[in-house]
């Protein structure tokens, strides 16, 4: 699907088969001396087809277009080389060109979802859609961070750092028009992931100060990287906070009434919005979301000093800290 916004902005709908996302929103800016993708779908034939056929209906050429990643999540940077000729700029954040352009990311995630009780007998970064449907090549990036500004014709769009659901996502703010694309940072309807495989980082932290950020900021209209285009931008930015309180509350009163456990543990006790009826029943990439997010609350309270963790043979065993009940688990609300 291709839907016109604006005078030379498009929305481009690529589909994500087989997963709950469904599809994701690329948008186009096309003038007469450069053109702009902000996004590209999955390294996979069905996003390929639907580019193109925008591409062509759209009488885009490549030779004449940039591309602006807002981060390196497989579903936004996946058909980049695909997309990419040699006049092209690529735009992204130092943190997520390095990740897309390989190192050790997933050994590292590996080792960490062992010692959070993930089981090892199936190996989940095999089957995970970031890792099956990335771009396999190098990408020659032009980094950008908070400030930088590309002018695209009429529109002149401003960086924005929105660390949270990766640590270098970025959106981009057209004041003049007040637009503001913000990738996976707001979604209507859904919430983003906010995961973490890790020790050294509070992902949870980062992206209810980018929510804050965001807040303050005039936009008429959001155009996110998945379903809707909306305008309410601060009732859902509310909505979202308030999301993120009900999951740390939920955390605490499985430890409060359960006792100490590994975060595998604690994500199959939660309830989850799929349309399964037990964990068991989970596909391996939606267990290795749900524990992800669980890992990212736990750091949160951990750091606001509600848990303690402790590495008990080879797991990561968290408790709850005495005197430290369900209520006000979190600063921003619940």
């Amino acid at each position: 699907m291709v839907e016109k916004i604006l005078p030379g902005l498009y929305r481009v709908e690529i589909p994500i088969p087989n997963n709950p996302l469904k599809a994701l929103n690329s948008y186009f800016i096309i003038s007469k001396e450069r053109n702009l993708i902000i996004d590209t779908g999955m390294n996979r034939p069905e996003c390929r087809q639907a580019m193109e056929a925008a591409l062509e209906k759209l009488g885009v050429d490549l030779c004449r277009t940039d591309l602006f990643i807002t981060h390196m999540h497989v579903d936004h940077s996946g058909l980049v080389n695909y997309l990419t000729t040699d006049t092209s700029r690529v735009y992204c954040s130092e943190p997520d060109a390095l990740i897309i352009n390989g190192g050790d990311y997933w050994d590292k995630m590996r080792e960490f979802a062992r010692i959070s009780g993930f089981p090892q007998d199936e190996d989940a970064i095999m089957k995970h859609p970031g890792y099956k449907y990335a771009s396999r090549e190098q990408v020659d990036f032009t980094l950008v961070t908070e400030g930088d500004r590309i002018t695209v014709g009429d529109y002149t769009l401003q960086c924005i750092a929105t660390p949270g659901h990766t640590k270098g996502h970025l959106c981009l703010y057209e004041a003049d028009k007040k637009l503001f694309f913000s990738g996976d940072h707001i979604l209507y309807h859904i919430t983003p992931n906010i995961s973490l495989w890790a020790d050294d980082d509070n992902p949870l932290k980062d992206y209810l100060d980018s929510l804050d950020k965001v807040y303050q900021m005039d936009i008429k209209l959001v155009l996110p990287g998945h379903r809707k285009i909306f305008e309410d931008y601060r009732q859902r930015i509310g909505e979202l906070i308030q999301h993120h309180c009900r999951r740390a509350l939920e955390i605490v009163m499985i430890l409060e009434k359960e006792g100490p456990q590994n975060p595998y543990s604690i994500a199959s006790r939660m309830k989850w919005d799929l349309s399964y009826d037990q964990w068991e029943q989970f596909p391996i990439p939606q267990q290795w979301f749900a524990t992800g997010e669980v890992i990212a609350h736990l750091k949160y309270l951990e750091d606001e000093g509600k848990l303690s963790k402790e590495l008990a043979g080879e797991q990561l065993i968290y408790r709850l800290l005495k005197n430290r009940k369900a209520q006000g688990v979190m600063d921003n609300g619940s």
